[in-house]
């Protein structure tokens, strides 16, 4: 060894321990474009991309060919199929990992020792057709091509295609999955392939890890095991066939192989102790927003209710101080009306002690008499304040009998106008409209009118006509016209609210009792008969909401005539409705519709 030497200030000092190889690392010239290159090959022959440390560990440790002669004489060129590339190239050890100048390192070596021409040299005897070496040509063959070499990788017969269970312990899942994984990776053609972690991982990285392996893309293919090769078809047909064949035969193991990746996710996912976890975590968090909206809710309701509290109150103080005014305002008005009665009652006292007091400012007894009943008449018709005035002017000294008489005639032309006003209006009343020969509407009548006209709505063809026809059909007796039922429709819109609304409760029941007392039967089959009250006990008499008619439609679509016990199953679809309230809807729904139905016939008969 060569020692170094170093002069310091005229001291000379040897090292001797330190040689010039450990002063300096020399790089060869294109050692990292070698290294680029063979994981560049690595990466689309075997559809890995190779981990720049591994590359260089890899390419520092001097790879050790194996020269087996033993398992080398035992091979049969005709099996070459069946056997190990990798061990007949020597390199067992590395197999897929092997990269392009590995292989073909191997391959010069064996046909340098192992060439039929140099053994015949060395004096062995060798038969060209049942020779080992057609062995390790077949092998190079395989794997110097990238494409064959992916076919013979995907086969490796030394790989491990076993999956565990998922009935592993928490304790052992990482030991026993992490290798599986580890292995199974090979055949993805995504890099990087995330690892399977351990027991402190995040949940970002559990589920990246699950969704890469859920949607694994394996780049594994099984054209190695084609049973026969499509080259040996001896015409163009037999080639198609044997195609069609093995690409059937490649498409099933491509099958199975995923399926057994899929397996292998599941059982990992269903044992694997994070993921546990990750659910009890969901369902805590769940379980904690639950109840606080619970509470939530239960706060509103108290705000809702404290509120509606509040409300009432206040619009009871408010009714109570209407209730005070209107009281009030009452009590006004029969004050006033009262003390307009007194004066009335006074005035017409005074008009009559005055009259008296004058003997009726009569001239004679018949006179007297006739000016008697005229006083009553004037009482009669004159208000408070002009029996005042008349009083004040009867009262004076003078003039008292002529004032009388004027007012006497007064009343008497009063009387007559008014009289002759009414009997005139009556007669334009009678011979404008004829009103007063119209037929007057019976209950029944107006009650179908307010029914019909819900029933047909506007724009309905010929409505008028159809609600006349309606009206006629159900009430008895009954002849209205379209004009009538028009007129009388607009009048009972102009009429008092509270009349229409009373209407409109009772329309309903009293078709209802017309048509039960009908006692028909429907196509269902189900007679309609009026129930007792004793049959009504259990029924829910509450009108059909929008909800509960859409329903009991939903049902009756669901289950058709034939389904057994159909009512029960249909009042199953209404919490709040019985089997008898159910079949009492549809009876009524017929009815309704069989009316409609009627009404629009007898006017398209009659146009």
């Amino acid at each position: 060894m060569a020692a170094v030497t170093m002069q310091s200030f005229g001291t000379v000092e040897v090292f001797s321990s330190l040689t010039a190889y450990d002063l300096l690392d020399v790089e060869p010239v294109g050692a990292q474009y070698k290294k680029f290159c063979l994981a560049r090959v690595n990466s689309h022959s075997l559809g890995i991309e190779a981990d720049s440390e591994e590359q260089e560990e890899d390419s520092a440790v001097e790879v050790v060919i194996e020269d087996d002669i033993t398992f080398l004489r035992t091979l049969c060129p005709k099996e070459w199929k069946k056997q190990d590339h990798y061990k007949v190239l020597g390199l067992s050890k590395l197999r897929y990992k092997a990269t392009e100048d590995d292989i073909k390192k191997a391959y010069r070596q064996k046909v340098l020792r192992h060439h039929p021409d140099k053994r015949r040299g060395a004096g062995e005897e060798i038969r060209d057709e049942d020779d080992y070496f057609t062995c390790i040509t077949r092998a190079y063959e395989t794997l110097g091509v990238p494409a064959k070499r992916i076919s013979y990788d995907s086969v490796d017969p030394l790989f491990d295609e076993e999956i565990p269970d998922g009935k592993v312990s928490k304790e052992k899942f990482f030991k026993v999955y992490r290798p599986v994984f580890e292995r199974n990776a090979r055949w993805s053609t995504r890099r990087p392939v995330p690892e399977l972690g351990n027991s402190k991982s995040s949940r970002d990285d559990v589920e990246h890890f699950y969704s890469f392996w859920y949607d694994f893309d394996s780049w594994r293919e099984f054209s190695y095991l084609d049973e026969e090769e499509k080259e040996k078809g001896e015409n163009r047909d037999e080639r198609r066939f044997i195609e069609r064949q093995n690409k059937a035969a490649r498409k099933d193991r491509k099958k199975a192989e995923t399926a057994r990746l899929r397996q292998l996710v599941d059982n990992a996912y269903a044992a694997d102790p994070r993921i546990q976890r990750f659910k009890e975590e969901d369902r805590d968090k769940k379980a904690a927003q639950k109840q606080r909206k619970q509470e939530e809710r239960q706060r509103r309701l108290e705000e809702e209710e404290r509120a509606l509290k509040l409300a009432e109150e206040e619009a009871q103080r408010r009714r109570e101080a209407e209730e005070a005014a209107r009281r009030e305002e009452q009590e006004t008005a029969r004050r006033q009306k009262e003390a307009a009665r007194q004066a009335l009652a006074r005035g017409r006292q005074a008009l009559r002690q005055l009259c008296a007091e004058k003997d009726y400012f009569a001239e004679s007894d018949a006179e007297r008499a006739d000016h008697m009943m005229e006083l009553e008449r004037m009482c009669t018709v004159l208000d408070a304040l002009r029996l005042d005035q008349l009083n004040e002017q009867l009262s004076q000294p003078t003039g008292g009998r002529e004032r009388f008489l004027e007012e006497v005639d007064h009343v008497k032309k009063q009387v007559e106008q008014e009289r002759i006003s009414g009997d005139t209006v009556a007669t334009k009343t009678t011979a404008n409209g004829g009103k007063a020969k119209t037929k007057a509407w019976s209950h029944d009548e107006l009650q179908m009118l307010i029914k019909a006209v819900k029933l047909f709505p506007a724009g309905t063809n010929q409505r008028w006509e159809v609600i006349a026809s309606f009206i006629n059909q159900h009430v008895s007796g009954s002849k209205r016209t379209a004009k009538e039922v028009l007129a009388h429709a607009k009048d009972l819109q102009k009429s008092d609210q509270k009349l229409k609304q009373s209407a409109n409760q009772n329309a309903y029941e009293n078709f209802e009792k017309s048509t039960k007392a009908a006692g028909k039967i429907d196509d269902t089959g189900i007679s309609e008969r009026t129930e007792t009250p004793l049959d009504q006990q259990g029924s829910n008499q509450a009108p059909w909401t929008p909800e509960e008619q859409k329903r009991l439609e939903q049902a009756l679509k669901t289950y058709g005539p034939q389904t057994k016990d159909r009512w029960d199953r249909i009042a199953e679809c209404l919490p709040n409705r019985t089997r008898k309230d159910c079949m009492r809807r549809y009876k009524e729904l017929v009815e309704l519709i069989k009316a409609k139905k009627a009404a629009q016939a007898a006017v398209s008969d009659k146009a």
